[in-house]
C-alpha cells in the first residue's frame, strides 16, 4: 500500500529483527483492535443461540485465547503452516447465523462436531489451492459473502429488542440508533491512531444512552473475579453423527470454503501492505495462512465457540499506523490478548454491553461484509457469464431462504435446514461457474516434459493455434516466442536443482478476443518470475545471458503473472495479436 498522511513508512519488514519492547508495545495496540470484535461477535452468537452465562463467559475466554494463539502461529512458517506476517485474528461473524440455527435445532455438540470436521476442509483447501482456483472463484466467494451478510442481519435486528423486562419500548431503537449514528460520524471523521479506538467510542455512547434508560446492568461486573480462568461448561461432540449433522454438513462446508477464500484475499492484502517495495504475491504463504486458520477452526470446535478469521483491514491499520510489519509483533499481540483474557473483570465489563448496542454493531459489520462481497465479485470484472451467475445465485438464495417450498419438497424438519440461502447460493454459483467455463471459447491443451527438448512440440502447438485463430505471421511469431521464453525462464534455475527428475509441464491456451492467455503449470523451484521482471525494469546495468529469456518474455508478452504454490507453479502469460490474415 502506498503511504498517505495517516500512514507511517515501513520501519521493519516481516523478516527483519524488531526490538522486543517495540514488538510488545505494538502488540498491545493490536490486541486493542482485536478485543471489541472478539467479545462482541461471540456474545451475539451465544446469546442468540439461547446458551446460558457459563457458556458465554467460557466462549469469550476461549475465543480470545484461540485467536491470540493463531495470531502468534501465523507470524511464523512451520513447514506448510504459517504466513510469516502480522495477521490479526478474531471470531468470524459470518458463522453467527449457522451457529444459532445449529445450536437451536441440534445442540452445541453437533455444532462442535461440524466445526471439527469442516476444519479439515479448510486445511485441504490450503493444500489443494492451486487445483480449486478455477472452481471456487471470486464470483462464487463474493456472492456467498453477500448472502451471508443478508442472512445474519435478522439476528442483528432481533438484538435491538433484547432488553430487561419493564424497559420502555422505545429504548431499543433509540439505543441502537444512537450507536449507529456515532459509528458513522466516528468512521467519517477520525483518522490516524484514533481509528484504533473508534469501535469503543460508539460502544461507550450506546452504553451511556442505555444507562439513561436504566437498562444497563452491572451485576455481572460485580460478581466477576479479577483474574482467573472461567469454569468450563459441559462440552461434548457427537461421536455418532445425527441426521441433523448430515443435513447441516453442506452448509458448514460451503461456509468453511468461503472462510478460507476470505483468508486468501486478506492474506494477499497483508502481503502487499507489509513491504517497502511491491513484490509478487507468494501463494505459499497464503496456503500457510489458510492452513493455520483451519487449525484455529479445529480448536474453536473443541471449545464450542466461533471459528477464527484473519482480518486484513485491522492488520494493515496496525502496520500503517506504527510502521512495524515485523512478524514477532504477532507474539506481542498474543501475549497482550491472553493477559486481557485472564483479566476476568475487564471481560465482564464488555459482556454487560446491552443487546441494542450489539445489534447496531452487527448491522454495521454485516453491511461492511456485504460491500466486501460486492468488491470481491467485481475484482475480476463482471462479464455477461459472471453477471448471470451472480444474478441467479442471489435470486434463488434470497428467494428460497426459509421458503415453504423447501419444506414441501424435503419435509418440515429437513426443509428448514436445507432451505439455507447461503448454501443454495453457493451451489448455484459453483454450478454456473462450471457451466460458463465449459461453454466458453474452446481451450487447447498440451502436456510435455519441462525440458528444452520440448521446445519443438510447444512451438508447433502454438503455431497451429495462431493459424487456426487467423493471426498474421508477426502475431503468430510473437506467440511462439512468448512460449519459448516462458519455458526458458522456468528452466533458468530448475536445471541446477538437486532433483534430476524432469517434472511435467501443462500448457493451456484460452483465446480471449485479440488476446491469447497461455497458462503454464509445472513443478519448479526458481525465484518468482514477476519479481525478476520487476527487477529488470528497474535496473540499468548491462543485461547478462542469465536474464535474456526474461527480457525477451517481457518484450513479447503484454502481461505475466506467476503464482507459486507448494508442489506446483503457474505462470499465466497474455499475448496480444497485432493483426490478422
Amino acid at each position: 500500500m502506498t503511504a498517505d498522511r495517516t500512514e507511517q513508512p515501513i520501519r521493519y519488514e516481516p523478516e527483519e529483527p524488531c526490538p522486543a519492547p517495540v514488538a510488545l508495545l505494538v502488540g498491545f495496540q493490536g490486541a486493542a483492535l482485536m478485543l471489541a470484535p472478539t467479545v462482541l461477535n461471540v456474545a451475539i452468537a451465544v446469546r442468540s443461540s439461547g446458551l446460558d452465562d457459563s457458556h458465554l463467559t467460557w466462549s469469550v475466554f476461549a475465543a480470545m485465547v484461540i485467536c491470540a494463539t493463531i495470531t502468534a502461529v501465523q507470524a511464523f512458517r512451520l513447514r506448510r503452516f504459517g504466513a510469516g506476517h502480522i495477521a490479526l485474528c478474531w471470531p468470524a461473524a459470518m458463522f453467527i447465523a449457522i451457529m444459532v440455527t445449529t445450536v437451536q435445532s441440534a445442540g452445541l455438540a453437533t455444532f462442535a462436531t461440524l466445526m471439527i470436521v469442516c476444519s479439515f476442509v479448510q486445511i485441504a483447501l490450503a493444500w489443494w489451492l492451486s487445483a480449486l482456483r478455477r472452481i471456487v472463484t471470486p464470483t462464487v466467494s463474493g456472492t456467498v459473502t453477500m448472502l451471508i451478510a443478508v442472512s445474519v442481519l435478522p439476528i442483528a435486528f432481533n438484538r435491538v429488542n433484547d432488553l430487561p423486562e419493564g424497559a420502555p419500548t422505545s429504548a431499543g431503537p433509540v439505543i441502537a440508533g444512537a450507536t449507529l449514528v456515532v459509528s458513522v460520524i466516528v468512521a467519517l471523521r477520525v483518522a490516524g491512531r484514533w481509528r484504533m479506538v473508534a469501535p469503543f467510542i460508539s460502544i461507550l455512547v450506546g452504553c451511556a444512552v442505555a444507562a439513561a434508560f436504566g437498562v444497563l446492568e452491572g451485576s455481572r461486573i460485580a460478581d466477576a473475579r479479577w483474574f482467573g480462568i472461567p469454569e468450563v461448561p459441559n462440552l461434548s461432540v457427537d461421536l455418532i453423527p445425527s441426521e441433523e449433522f448430515w443435513v447441516l454438513l453442506p452448509s458448514f462446508a460451503v461456509l468453511t470454503l468461503v472462510l478460507g477464500l476470505k483468508t486468501i484475499s486478506d492474506g494477499v492484502a497483508i502481503q502487499q501492505g507489509s513491504r517497502r517495495q511491491p513484490r509478487a504475491i507468494e501463494f505459499r504463504r497464503i496456503q500457510g495462512m489458510v492452513g493455520v486458520n483451519g487449525i484455529g477452526m479445529l480448536a474453536s470446535g473443541l471449545a464450542g465457540t466461533l471459528p477464527t478469521l484473519v482480518n486484513s483491514s485491522y492488520s494493515l491499520s496496525l502496520i500503517n499506523l506504527t510502521g512495524v510489519a515485523a512478524r514477532r509483533v504477532g507474539v506481542g499481540v498474543a501475549v497482550a490478548t491472553v493477559s486481557l483474557a485472564l483479566f476476568s473483570k475487564f471481560t465482564a465489563v464488555l459482556l454487560t454491553i446491552p443487546g441494542p448496542v450489539l445489534g447496531a454493531y452487527l448491522m454495521l459489520a454485516m453491511g461492511m461484509l456485504f460491500v466486501s462481497g460486492c468488491r470481491t465479485v467485481l475484482r475480476d470484472g463482471l462479464d455477461s457469464g459472471r453477471m448471470l451467475a451472480v444474478a441467479l445465485a442471489c435470486g434463488l438464495g434470497l428467494g428460497l431462504h426459509g421458503h415453504p417450498l423447501m419444506q414441501d419438497l424435503f419435509g418440515e424438519e429437513y426443509g428448514e435446514l436445507l432451505g439455507n440461502g447461503v448454501t443454495i447460493a453457493a451451489i448455484v454459483a459453483i454450478a454456473m461457474t462450471l457451466l460458463v467455463e465449459s461453454m466458453s471459447t474452446r481451450r487447447s491443451r498440451l502436456e510435455v516434459t519441462l525440458d528444452l527438448a520440448s521446445i519443438p512440440m510447444i512451438d508447433e502447438f502454438l503455431a497451429r493455434l495462431g493459424t487456426r485463430l487467423g493471426w498474421n505471421d508477426a502475431s503468430t511469431l510473437r506467440l511462439r516466442s512468448a512460449g519459448e521464453e516462458t519455458l526458458a525462464s522456468l528452466l533458468a534455475q530448475e536445471d541446477g536443482a538437486e532433483d534430476s527428475g524432469k517434472p511435467r509441464l501443462t500448457i493451456t491456451a484460452r483465446p480471449q478476443g485479440k488476446t491469447m492467455e497461455l497458462e503454464f503449470v509445472a513443478t519448479t523451484r526458481q525465484e518468482n518470475i514477476e519479481d525478476q521482471l520487476a527487477f529488470l525494469a528497474d535496473e540499468v546495468t548491462t543485461p547478462s545471458a542469465d536474464d535474456l529469456s526474461l527480457r525477451l518474455l517481457r518484450y513479447h508478452a503484454s502481461a505475466v503473472r506467476h503464482q507459486k504454490y507448494y508442489g506446483v507453479d503457474i505462470v499465466t502469460v497474455h499475448v496480444e495479436a497485432t493483426g490478422f490474415r
